[in-house]
């Protein structure tokens, strides 16, 4: 049984279920996902917008500049085998257990009738007379895209340039990198079974080694009318073979992800406010057996819990909690968006540094952001129209304790955000 499935899941069989979905895209729909926090801010910012917009007229487009202004504290707690990590008498110098940093985003679009162009600045400052800096700069997202085919019920686009994974992508545990590279979507909504939709493409993970990877996201939204939604997506980083003493990149990168996620949505009258319930499973097709993972492959993971609410206008609020549990091998290090370990050190899992820098790892000091198990909860309250209030508590210890030295991680966050 075992082997069969395994077979099933080759990468030759892989490759070509994902030309299938691309071919099949004519039956698919889809919406941007993103997380919890960064939802409710996008529908406040769609409101702002509204009220606020620069027109260029006389390019025959639109041009809306939109923005956050961020003030944020976090207090983290972080044990190793029993021993303090951060902040005074640490074991780990120079990474306080209170941070403070200030942050402004950025945003810009533009579009016409069939073409757009989007980008998000961000500056992300560490605080302080002394502590602080003037250096955070990223691009987080900066792409152009036009509509190839539009039509009543579906429309097909391409887009090319950068976005976060967990921009189109949805998951609570992995899609926390940069996907630089083309996106194919084709949206298809039908009146009774619901809207379908594929998203997709191909993305470069390094351009030094010469290394690319893809990744695809179908799903059935509302079906029948009922509020409840099923998705699926695979995401290729494994893709590559190495050299003998690359040994730990070829580790570093095996990774073929399936996630499957079933979700429910529903307004009841005695609330008044929408509840979403989730849950996802997720299964990394790559992996091997290895003495690193305690002689298993450690290659599954997966999340539940529920929302309740969205913020659109003073006094609302929201919650989120989820449950998550995340094998060693389950996803690549540097793409999970979900709790991890808080890892001050920066150890890797399958080198003494990340991203596969450094010397081999062993069972016993092997550390990465995976192997854990732990909750999130999230709650936003709009005390203005334009001002939201958000906070954050997560916490996780080791799922497996046979791998890595035992962590004890607790993070609490407070953020006040000014959306313009």
């Amino acid at each position: 049984m075992h082997t069969k499935f395994h077979s099933f899941f080759s990468k030759k069989t892989i490759g070509l279920a994902f030309s299938f979905f691309l071919l099949a895209a004519g039956f698919l729909y889809s919406i941007d996902e993103t997380s919890t926090e960064d939802i409710d801010i996008e529908a406040l910012r769609d409101w702002v917008n509204t009220k606020r917009q620069v027109t260029v007229k006389e390019l025959g487009g639109n041009l809306s500049i939109s923005g956050e202004v961020r003030t944020e504290m976090q207090v983290t707690s972080e044990k190793r085998n029993g021993i303090k990590q951060r902040g005074a008498n640490g074991a780990v110098s120079g990474v306080p257990s209170k941070t403070y940093d200030i942050e402004v985003n950025l945003l810009l679009d533009y579009r016409t009738d069939r073409t757009w162009a989007t980008a998000k600045i961000e500056f992300d400052d560490n605080a302080g007379a002394i502590s602080g800096d003037f250096s955070g700069i990223a691009l987080e997202r900066a792409f152009l895209g036009f509509r190839m085919i539009n039509k009543d019920t579906f429309t097909v686009d391409l887009e090319f340039g950068r976005r976060n994974f967990g921009y189109t992508f949805d998951s609570r545990i992995e899609f926390g990198s940069f996907m630089d590279g083309i996106m194919f979507k084709y949206d298809h909504a039908f009146d009774k079974a619901g809207d379908f939709y594929f998203h997709g493409g191909p993305f470069l993970i390094d351009e030094r080694d010469d290394h690319y990877g893809y990744v695809g996201e179908f799903g059935l939204l509302n079906i029948l009318n009922t509020g409840l939604y099923s998705k699926y997506s695979l995401i290729n980083w494994n893709t590559k073979n190495f050299t003998e003493k690359d040994q730990i990149k070829q580790r570093f990168y095996r990774f073929t992800n399936s996630q499957g996620i079933l979700g429910y949505k529903f307004q009841p009258a005695w609330l008044g406010r929408m509840i979403t319930i989730y849950t996802a499973f997720l299964y990394n097709h790559a992996a091997h057996r290895l003495e690193l993972a305690s002689d298993k492959k450690a290659n599954m993971a997966g999340y539940g819990g529920f929302s309740v609410g969205e913020i659109r206008k003073k006094g609302d609020w929201s919650f989120d909690i989820n449950y998550q549990v995340v094998g060693a091998q389950s996803i690549p290090e540097f793409d999970v968006s979900g709790i991890g370990h808080g890892n001050a050190a920066k150890v890797g899992f399958y080198s003494d540094r990340t991203r596969a820098r450094g010397d081999s790892t062993t069972r016993e000091t092997a550390v990465g952001e995976t192997n854990y198990k732990g909750f999130a909860m999230q709650l936003l309250y709009l005390a203005t129209n334009n001002i939201t209030i958000f906070q954050s508590w997560q916490q996780s210890i080791n799922l497996n304790d046979n791998i890595g030295p035992f962590i004890r991680y607790k993070q609490y966050e407070l953020e006040l955000i000014y959306a313009f």
